[in-house]
């Protein structure tokens, strides 16, 4: 039954390329489409801009305007690190041996450029809706930190508990940020904030907070992860 499914399947799809190729079905050409009529032209408007209060542009479109479907690949996110989770939480956890001991001087050294990471980071996200950046990159920059201390110190053991907390606090206040732009504005993560002056540090509404948040989310569940994948399973 599958197999009959997937050839119907197969042979619709197949079937549906030949009649947009041929031009029955009116798809438009490429090279053809006329670029005034795009929407991405409205995105650009100075008042939209003005607006939004971000000073980057591809800030304002991803968490201003499509702040819904930023939600959606935070939630990606969420899924892929529970997956993990879940597969691995059939066997005990073990800490993963190191085939060498770490050196004095790699061992402080790594946490010396975590601190350096992590305040890299931190700038990035807060920094977010004035410069290219934001919450994905700056919670990349720490899980990558979490991921080189565990690599260069054999007695390091991220706090996945603390971890997990962080997780569902950021992603709880994520969520009741965009119901608080659909009761107090029109509509789900709506600014409901003064945009303040397009340039300063603390303008651009409610952005600056959902990229603060969205980094320790992504921060967390990528520790999570790296956590996960580092550690050796046993038979329970």
């Amino acid at each position: 039954m599958k197999k009959l499914f997937g050839l119907i399947l197969f042979m619709g799809l197949g079937v549906l390329i030949i009649l947009a190729l041929n031009n029955t079905i009116s798809f438009p050409k490429f090279g053809s489409v006329d670029l005034s009529d795009r929407v991405a032209d409205a995105y650009l408007d100075n008042d939209n801009v003005s607006e939004v209060g971000s000073a980057n542009i591809v800030t304002a479109i991803v968490v201003g305007y499509r702040g819904f479907d930023t939600l959606g690949e935070v939630t990606v996110l969420f899924i892929s690190a529970l997956g993990v989770a879940f597969l691995f939480s059939f066997k005990k956890e073990k800490r993963l041996d190191l085939k060498f001991k770490p050196n004095f001087m790699l061992k402080h050294g790594s946490k010396l450029l975590f601190g350096i990471m992590l305040v890299v980071s931190l700038y990035i996200i807060t920094h977010g809706h004035l410069t290219p950046g934001g919450g994905f990159p700056g919670g990349a920059i720490i899980a990558s930190g979490v991921l080189l201390l565990y690599l260069a110190d054999d007695k390091f053991r991220s706090n996945i508990k603390g971890f997990k907390v962080l997780e569902g606090v950021a992603g709880s206040l994520f969520v009741i940020i965009g119901l608080l732009g659909l009761i107090l504005a029109t509509s789900f993560l709506e600014n409901f904030i003064a945009s303040g002056t397009v340039g300063q540090l603390l303008s651009a509404g409610i952005i600056p907070i959902i990229y603060v948040l969205i980094g320790l989310k992504v921060g967390s569940e990528i520790a999570s992860v790296v956590d996960n994948f580092l550690t050796e399973e046993e038979s329970a």
